[in-house]
């Protein structure tokens, strides 16, 4: 592009190089100058099964076909179908479908303050961490722990109390009358790829039983594969009350998901809605997505693709001096000691590669589930080249 006027109808909320991208295929991205990119970004972990895979194509095209939205007030084939598949293979009972992320997390902390008023005598705190990400409405940004959101858009809304990431001590101390449940993320995703631990999960789960309160895991960048499992409650062991469904579940599509167990669902009609959620379109992809994750071998591949790339980026940081990787299956982090991951993650574009520099100090890895051996060797190809231009002496 010749001059950034060409983006000035759009309000500036990010950072954004001066690319405009046209066309995805797989793991590939190409921009308006036909230049191609590896994208280990995948839409921030939506693309689950690549760009324009085969299968979400087919399912959009038949569906718009058929019927796009009856709207809310009436029942449709495709989310009773992805209900069903949901519900079948989780230890959840009901579903309601959402747009985004954010809303369906918002939809969970209403279920459970409906829950508190039904339940346990209008009880309506919730206890969240620290650095947590739960989305950008009012009421998930304030049961997010993000310190820089602290003085944003207040007044917030009440009702949050955050602890420590992992300290079960903290957790036991802040648990009082009020409370009605405990939500975290699996993994803390935007904080740099934190895991919470199974000790960790496990202890909560055990609190919340002891407590008598609710236990919300918001697996929207955890859930649909991503680390190797379909969900991650099922690594840690334990069931909870309460999850949270978005980005990989539409493989690209607006679509998220609330799922819950049967004592919890106390929503009353009216309480709550949306015009369209559940619509059959996205609805119909998500099918599509659900049962690739489901075909024999899928969730195999996910887990030895994540082996691959974390053993690469390991050598990688040996090789070159940097920080500890984490993460599990296909949501990895490479620390950079530095603390120059944004420069790094600009000079691997400049490469041909996309990944994101979710902290100063952390760069990410979301490639499509899919993704091929090849693709993560050249992913690991192009991060070495540009970690070993950074290093040459006359840089």
């Amino acid at each position: 592009m010749s001059s950034l006027s060409a983006f000035d109808t759009l309000m500036t909320i990010t950072n954004r190089p001066p690319l405009i991208m046209t066309r995805g295929e797989g793991s590939w991205l190409f921009d308006s100058d036909g230049n191609r990119y590896l994208d280990f970004i995948q839409g921030w972990a939506v693309n689950s099964l690549g760009h324009a895979p085969q299968a979400v194509v087919d399912a959009l095209a038949y569906q718009a076909s058929r019927l796009i939205s009856p709207s809310p007030a009436f029942y449709n084939d495709r989310s009773i179908r992805l209900a069903d598949l949901l519900t079948a293979n989780s230890c959840f009972d009901r579903v309601f479908f959402a747009n985004s992320g954010a809303e369906a997390n918002e939809g969970a902390i209403k279920l459970a303050r409906k829950w508190g008023a039904v339940h346990k005598q209008n009880a309506f705190e919730i206890i969240t961490m620290i650095n947590g990400f739960h989305g950008r409405t009012l009421a998930t940004m304030s049961a997010s722990g993000k310190p820089h959101w602290q003085e944003l858009f207040e007044p917030k809304v009440p009702g949050f109390v955050k602890v420590p990431l992992g300290d079960l001590d903290a957790v036991t101390a802040t648990i009082g009358e009020r409370t009605v449940a405990i939500m975290l993320e699996p993994v803390q995703g935007e904080a740099g790829v934190i895991p919470a631990g199974t000790e960790f999960l496990q202890g909560l789960r055990n609190l919340a039983d002891e407590h008598g309160i609710l236990l919300i895991l918001d697996e929207v960048q955890t859930g649909m594969g991503r680390l190797g499992s379909l969900f991650a409650y099922q690594q840690a062991g334990i069931e909870p009350d309460i999850m949270t469904l978005g980005k990989g579940i539409g493989g690209g599509v607006p679509l998220a998901a609330l799922l819950a167990k049967e004592a919890v669902c106390c929503f009353a009609p009216g309480d709550q809605g949306g015009t369209y959620n559940g619509n059959p379109l996205m609805a119909a992809v998500g099918c599509a997505v659900l049962e690739e994750l489901l075909r024999p071998g899928f969730l195999e591949h996910v887990r030895e693709m994540g082996e691959r790339l974390a053993a690469g980026l390991r050598t990688l940081s040996a090789r070159h001096g940097l920080g500890e990787v984490r993460g599990t299956g296909l949501l990895l982090a490479l620390a950079v000691p530095e603390g120059n991951a944004d420069s790094v993650a600009e000079a691997a574009r400049d490469q041909g590669l996309i990944i994101n520099a979710t902290r100063p100090d952390t760069l990410r890895f979301m490639p499509a589930l899919n993704v091929t051996a090849d693709e993560v060797d050249g992913c690991l190809a192009i991060l070495d080249r540009v970690c070993s231009i950074r290093r040459a002496p006359d840089q």
